[in-house]
């Protein structure tokens, strides 16, 4: 992946910071993107210092802050070729009947509308001039029901469908692809397995539950030159969690 400029957004800790941390191994430079100044600075340096990786600040659903993360880019290591879509968030807990629809809209700004904004960006960054390739974060949610985080789901099953219209309209030169986790060991899914992680393992077949890395691989695949007839698919990454019928 010598040849990569990543952004990798929502990077500075769990799978984003896995992804970035990956697609550095394997040759790639990176932009990693997150709300604390602080935190991202200390990723870059965790990820091998500015030579092959740069942070930017911002909130994903700021369309200033999308604008000069790719203008940094651009300024830094040239044309964006690969972006994640890593940038998600899940601010109520409960039924759909009685949830607060201002944190629906919100839901729904950062992680179906904010995606778009970043591809769009990234579009004007150069992503597409010698080919390239976008992976869109998703969620099992979003392919089986998942009460409690319903409207979550709901985002993440558009972004699935979104996925897919952008694999069509941006083919040939850039590929499309999501993928799909189940809980994954990170903070922002703490409150999914907190205090009965052994519990919540014993119903995934593969009897535990995902970390970062397990995420991070299959995205490097797909951004590879060995994903090169693969777009517009969404990969489950759930330990066979979807084959019992749950997804928590």
């Amino acid at each position: 992946m010598a040849d990569q400029v990543a952004i990798v957004t929502g990077a500075s800790r769990g799978i984003g910071f896995a992804i970035a941390q990956r697609l550095i191994a394997q040759g790639a430079r990176v932009a990693v993107t997150g709300r604390d100044a602080e935190a991202l600075e200390a990723a870059v340096k965790e990820l091998g210092g500015s030579e092959v990786a740069i942070g930017v600040a911002g909130k994903g659903d700021d369309p200033a802050h999308r604008a000069a993360v790719v203008d940094a880019v651009r300024e830094r290591f040239g044309p964006v070729t690969t972006l994640i879509n890593n940038i998600g968030i899940n601010p109520a807990y409960g039924p759909l009947a009685t949830l607060d629809l201002n944190a629906a809209r919100k839901m729904a700004d950062v992680n179906l509308i904010g995606t778009l904004g970043w591809v769009q960006e990234a579009l004007r960054g150069g992503l597409g001039e010698t080919g390239g390739s976008i992976v869109n974060i998703s969620s099992v949610s979003g392919v089986r029901p998942a009460p409690g985080i319903a409207f979550y789901g709901t985002t993440k099953a558009a972004l699935i469908h979104l996925t897919e219209e952008l694999a069509v309209e941006l083919a040939p030169k850039i590929r499309v692809n999501a993928v799909a986790p189940a809980v994954v060991k990170t903070r922002f899914a703490t409150a999914l397995y907190e205090g009965r992680e052994e519990e919540v393992a014993a119903t995934y077949p593969m009897k535990r539950l995902g970390v970062p890395e397990d995420v991070s691989a299959t995205v490097a695949f797909l951004c590879s030159p060995e994903a090169g007839w693969i777009t517009g698919q969404t990969i489950v990454i759930d330990g066979g969690v979807t084959l019992t019928g749950s997804v928590q």
